[in-house]
């Protein structure tokens, strides 16, 4: 069986285990926090880590300390100052972090970090004030707040519950009940190509949330919505652009972004943390295993003063990966109308991704929007044929090997008659981006005719039929 089949397979047999288990809810949940700080990220597993790590003088702990005992200016220093004190115990430097946070501090998720990792620094009156900070954002009103602001809360509640057990346990099951399994998990089982409730900007606030959540309530967030989390970690290695992107401080992977913006540094940053603190999340998944060998490049280290703590505090150089190289060069998410292709794993492939009714093409290092009324030749990749809604109304296929061929452009969860030569016509349906998948028989040529029908209401996946078929790639 070629590795690529047995990565796919070990997906499945992952994602029935996972679906199973979470079926079995518990009769009662309990929102009262029962563990010793700290509470938030630093559970006894991960501090034997990191103590390790400082111990054997690792590259990460090496560039931490630096920039901490060098007196680096860091964007966010009362985090890192707490994190030091946690691994090294020098309690001058967790000083510094008591200081900011007693006083001038206003950013809550340090706050948080600081009052349970430095709770044993601070005096009575220091942390009466810490605690009053949290409170006030705890019960400030929610008026449409995104993923960080509720991760800030969340935060706070775990780090006061030895204080104010009551508001924090009250508030930890408004999080859970209300914002994640009432607003959140509806709609991200809902989807929708302009709807999507976690951006991946917000990836990694959000596996903030589930690490402190699972880490003190033993309640797994991913549960309402499986199929979510299975995929993310194959999106986020497909949606980056294949060239890398050098800065002074380093080699930056880039993921994509509407128009095609310039590459930004700190967005690719903050797209590692996200991907480190998955694999943290899950060591077992085979999704996250692929990802752990996708991050265990030392070059690809972040090293800016507003990566360093973060690469410390989340990579696990002990933990085994799998080779990306097993993964398929596309993904195509139905549920939200999103799909990218390469055509192999190296820095110099093409790239393709279409995206909230956007086309990109990345070649010789540059990402180019397409129009795809424009586009009538259809475009050739590795693994997949991308013909678009405006020329494909009637076309020939004829492939060597067995490749997908999506339509792009077409009107989104919409039914559409279908016409093969010698074939009865039938109805297939476009996604929530207006993306159909077909599965085309190699060397065989097949005209293909494709006439509007009428819109659905759900989106619907046709069952798999010989010849060339609808085909859930996702």
């Amino acid at each position: 069986m070629p590795c690529s089949v047995r990565v796919l397979v070990a997906f499945a047999l992952a994602g029935c285990v996972w679906s199973a288990a979470a079926q079995e809810k518990p009769d009662e949940e309990f929102f009262q926090v029962y563990t010793d700080a700290p509470r938030i990220f630093l559970r006894p597993q991960r501090l034997r880590l990191l103590r390790k790590e400082r111990e054997r003088r690792s590259m990460r702990w090496q560039q931490f300390e630096t920039f901490i005992l060098g007196k680096v200016p860091m964007p966010e220093p009362a985090f890192a100052q707490a994190l030091y004190y946690q691994i090294a115990g020098d309690k001058a430097i967790g000083q510094l972090a008591v200081r900011w946070a007693a006083g001038p501090g206003t950013d809550i998720r340090q706050l948080s970090l600081v009052y349970d990792w430095c709770h044993d620094l601070f005096t009575a009156a220091e942390s009466k004030a810490v605690a009053a900070k949290l409170q006030r954002a705890i019960e400030k009103p929610r008026r449409g707040e995104g993923i960080p602001a509720v991760r800030d809360r969340t935060l706070a509640a775990v780090a006061v519950s030895g204080t104010l057990p009551e508001l924090a346990s009250k508030h930890l099951e408004s999080i859970v009940r209300q914002w994640w399994r009432a607003e959140m998990a509806p709609a991200l089982k809902a989807g929708g190509a302009a709807s999507n409730p976690v951006p991946r900007d917000d990836v990694y606030a959000l596996h903030e949330i589930l690490h402190v959540v699972r880490d003190n309530l033993q309640i797994d967030l991913r549960d309402p919505v499986p199929g979510f989390f299975k995929g993310l970690p194959i999106f986020h290695l497909l949606s980056y652009y294949p060239a890398t992107f050098p800065a002074p401080e380093g080699e930056y992977r880039i993921p994509f972004s509407k128009g095609g913006a310039e590459p930004d540094v700190l967005r690719a940053a903050v797209s590692r943390t996200a991907e480190l603190i998955m694999v943290a999340y899950d060591t077992n998944a085979p999704e996250t295993q692929v990802l752990q060998g996708w991050l265990m490049h030392d070059n690809f280290l972040l090293r800016s003063t507003f990566g360093v703590p973060y690469e410390f505090l989340w990579a696990n150089p002990y933990q085994p990966g799998l080779s990306y190289y097993h993964v398929p060069l596309l993904f195509h998410d139905d549920l939200f109308g999103r799909l990218f292709i390469r055509s192999s794993w190296e820095e110099n492939a093409r790239w393709l991704g279409y995206f909230e009714g956007e086309m990109q093409l990345f070649e010789d290092g540059k990402a180019t929007i397409l129009n795809p009324a424009l586009q009538s030749a259809p475009l050739l990749l590795t693994e997949a044929v991308v013909y678009t809604g405006d020329h494909a109304k009637k076309f020939e296929v004829l492939h060597q090997e067995s490749e997908d061929v999506f339509i792009v452009h077409l009107k989104p969860n919409y039914a559409y008659e279908l016409e093969m030569d010698d074939e009865e016509m039938r109805e297939v349906y476009t996604d929530a981006g207006g993306i159909l998948a077909l599965t085309a028989p190699p060397k065989v040529k097949v005209g293909v005719r494709l006439r509007e029908a009428h819109p659905i209401a759900v989106h619907y996946v046709a069952p798999p039929t010989p010849g060339l078929v609808p085909r859930r790639t996702r």
